[in-house]
């Protein structure tokens, strides 16, 4: 994502989208045109560099300024040449990005947009000339011979031979010795031979399918032991294996090794590509066991040759099945398949598991609830990420209504599921802890996104950079809503302070006299439904009051941001093009493709959340943790772990304004969505949950959106500020951890 500053349509207007080069595409050299270029544009710059530093909006803001297409003598002026100014002044409002596509820059577009889902992964296919060597060695074969690649002596080699090589070879000599026990399978053990020692170090080595000369005929009648396959003599070692014996010999041996020594090497090799696909880093080793068994051991003896690349003085012949140098390779947490993230991939199983094991060891035989309750968690996480995906593919291929449908009804789909089943779940038990556990989610969500994600972004982005720059206006929007969504919610909350009915669970007479002072324990407010305190009368309006209220906040900060005021968010999609990169957008996922997958995935977070709510309540029992921690934490925020990704690819990337308004736009979506809906949906099904939290809670979240607002006031920011608000973080959470479990639990 990279973002330049040029003349736009004014304040006002809706951003206009059009597609543009790609982000990685070669640069075209600034205001080139003429003598007058050079000077200009570096003083453009400048002015650029300076407006930003002065006022610290949107961050990184430069004048790339762009040669005309045309021959000199016929070209239109430089922007240098006729808006070096008005190009300048532009960068304090506007912010110039580019995308491969017309999909891609909406997309774009709608990341900037208050109350869509921040999305940081393509949603289209990247053309593949537009990719840098890392990514296409990700994304290689392993069948491309390549020149000299230094030492095959790594630390990812090594641990390929510890986990993988030894035994594997071990397996390939037993398999040979049998082979050759067998007489016909005489030549598939002298294969099995040659590939033990290959897969003990494959490093360096290559595979080829060579095709049958008309020589290999002399070779079945026992003449003909050199032949070459490769140009000139064939070392003894190299030779292609002879067949032995008639063509019903051939098909006996062929047989003897389809039934004895293909299966237990195709299920070794199975075993290590998941194992090394799982481990991600080592996927290298998967695709090179993969390729083994579906290329290398179908194939007949002579047709397959094993070489060492050090010993190769002439071009290669025939095809290259298997060409591997590294066993390991960091990029792989950008390897994507069909656009899902390869962790996410990874995770998907997950689910299955948990599904089957939730509903069909009911009664817990086979795992304890402890287990399921942590499968159900860690279920969620790629759901929430197949949910984000989806709800960014189907805005970035439908217009604006659309796209703000969408992100309405399934932006707080995850969460909101969670809480209606563990709020359900405790009407039926006449349970309050569970009420309590999902305000204690609630709280923990909003403290989370307030000062953990952003405080995160902000460390992790400033080792890369030293101080990064965000648009202030538009975080003073969001903390704008904060602040009345804070007071909205937790109105009630004072209300019931001021005129509650304090109620103890136990008094006892400290000075034995009828007027002395008395010790109480467990006292709380009570203001509950049923409570024949008059007050009752004055909460229960005051709370539907404030439920309706935030929803309409809400959508006028809506109208606000993308309607009246949308120079606060005015991105620009550039429609210059490079030469050679005029691509149409392959997606992904499809619309209707992306509302499948939103729709199952919803359907199984709600059997997830099900089955934790389920097996939640042993752990709320019998554990010495505060229920207080377990919600503000667990139930909190690994549901979010998703949007932290995104907001830590977007601050690497030096777009810190991203990153801030994931967590603000969260913490909002909390207070102005989330819990208006319990609360209305406490109108239809009766549960025990009520607008009144504790004091804790009341005090946390306070304090949190204050030192938001503080460290977010001058637009820019570098890591100590982030960890600052890091540190914040961990000291609530050791404030919860060691407060005492709430009443009713």
């Amino acid at each position: 994502l990279s973002r330049r500053a040029e003349p736009g349509p004014g304040a006002g207007m809706w951003p206009r989208v059009t597609p543009a080069a790609p982000a990685d595409a070669p640069k075209v050299p600034d205001c080139r045109g003429d003598s007058d270029g050079p000077r200009r544009g570096s003083l453009c710059e400048r002015h650029c560099a300076a407006i930003n530093n002065a006022q610290g909006d949107l961050g990184e803001l430069g004048c790339h300024l762009h040669r005309p297409r045309g021959p000199p003598a016929t070209s239109t002026p430089s922007c240098c040449q006729q808006h070096s100014e008005e190009v300048c002044e532009s960068c304090l409002v506007k912010t110039t990005l580019t995308a491969e596509n017309a999909v891609e820059a909406n997309k774009l577009s709608n990341n900037y947009k208050f109350g869509f889902k921040k999305w940081k992964s393509h949603v289209t296919a990247r053309p593949w000339e537009d990719r840098s060597e890392i990514v296409k060695e990700l994304y290689s074969d392993l069948n491309i011979v390549r020149g000299p690649a230094g030492s095959t002596l790594t630390c990812g080699n090594v641990l390929y031979l510890l986990l993988f090589g030894w035994w594997l070879s071990l397996l390939y000599v037993l398999v040979a010795t049998m082979m050759f026990i067998t007489v016909m399978g005489a030549p598939y053990g002298e294969l099995c031979w040659d590939l033990a020692g290959y897969f003990l170090w494959p490093f360096g080595k290559v595979i080829q399918k060579v095709e049958v000369p008309k020589s290999q005929q002399a070779c079945e009648a026992g003449v003909g032991e050199s032949s070459a396959l490769l140009g000139g003599p064939t070392a003894p070692r190299w030779r292609p294996r002879c067949r032995l014996g008639t063509g019903s010999w051939h098909r006996a041996s062929a047989a003897l090794w389809l039934c004895l020594g293909y299966p237990l090497l195709a299920l070794a090799h199975g075993l290590v590509c998941v194992t090394a696909w799982l481990l991600i880093v080592l996927i290298p080793v998967a695709k090179l066991s993969a390729r083994a068994a579906s290329r290398v051991l179908p194939l007949p003896p002579g047709r397959v040759l094993i070489r060492g690349l050090r010993m190769t003085e002439v071009p290669l012949e025939g095809e290259v099945i298997l060409c591997c140098y590294r066993a390991a390779n960091p990029y792989y947490y950008k390897y994507a398949v069909d656009g899902i993230n390869v962790f996410a991939v990874n995770l998907l199983p997950l689910v299955l598991v948990t599904l089957v094991l939730g509903y069909v060891d009911s009664p817990n035989h086979l795992t304890g609830s402890a287990v399921k309750f942590t499968l159900a968690l860690l279920s969620i996480m790629p759901l929430s990420y197949y949910i984000g995906m989806a709800i960014a593919s189907i805005s970035a291929q439908s217009n604006f209504a659309v796209g703000a449908v969408v992100n309405a009804t399934f932006g707080s789909i995850t969460e909101l599921t969670f809480y209606i089943t563990a709020l359900i779940k405790g009407s039926r038990e006449g349970n309050r802890c569970y009420a309590e556990v999902v305000k204690s989610a609630l709280t923990g969500t909003l403290v989370g996104c307030v000062l953990f994600v952003p405080g995160l972004c902000m460390v992790i982005g400033g080792i890369r950079h030293q101080e990064q720059r965000f648009n202030s206006r538009s975080a003073g929007v969001s903390s704008a809503l904060l602040f009345l969504s804070v007071g909205g919610v937790f109105a009630p909350t004072l209300f019931s302070k001021v005129y509650g009915k304090l109620v103890c669970g136990e008094c006892h007479n400290v000075t034995q006299n009828p007027l002395g002072h008395y010790l109480c324990h467990n006292c709380h407010f009570d203001l509950v439904s049923g409570d024949p305190d008059p007050q009752q009368g004055h909460l229960g309006p005051l709370v539907y009051t404030v439920s309706i209220l935030l929803p309409a906040a809400y959508l006028v900060g809506l109208f606000f941001t993308l309607k009246t005021h949308t120079h606060i968010y005015d991105i620009h999609i550039s429609d210059c093009h490079m030469p050679g990169h005029h691509h149409s957008a392959v997606v992904h996922w499809s619309r209707w493709r992306a509302l499948v997958i939103l729709l199952l995935s919803t359907l199984c977070m709600s059997a997830c959340a099900d089955l934790a709510t389920e097996h939640i309540s042993p752990i709320l029992t019998n554990s010495t943790i505060s229920q207080y921690f377990i919600g503000v934490t667990v139930l909190a925020m690994v549901p979010e772990l998703p949007e932290i990704v995104n907001g830590i690819q977007f601050a690497l990337q030096n777009n810190l304004s991203l990153s801030i308004e994931i967590g603000n736009c969260i913490a909002v979506q909390v207070c102005m969505l989330q819990i208006p809906i319990l609360v209305l949906f406490t109108i239809f099904y009766p549960t025990n949950f009520t607008l009144v939290f504790s004091d804790l809670h009341v005090y946390a979240s306070m304090f949190s959106v204050v030192l938001m607002n503080y460290i977010f006031m001058d637009g820019k920011c570098d890591y100590f500020q982030g960890t600052v608000l890091v540190m914040v973080y961990f000291i609530l959470l050791a404030v919860y951890f060691f407060a005492p479990s709430p009443s009713g639990c």
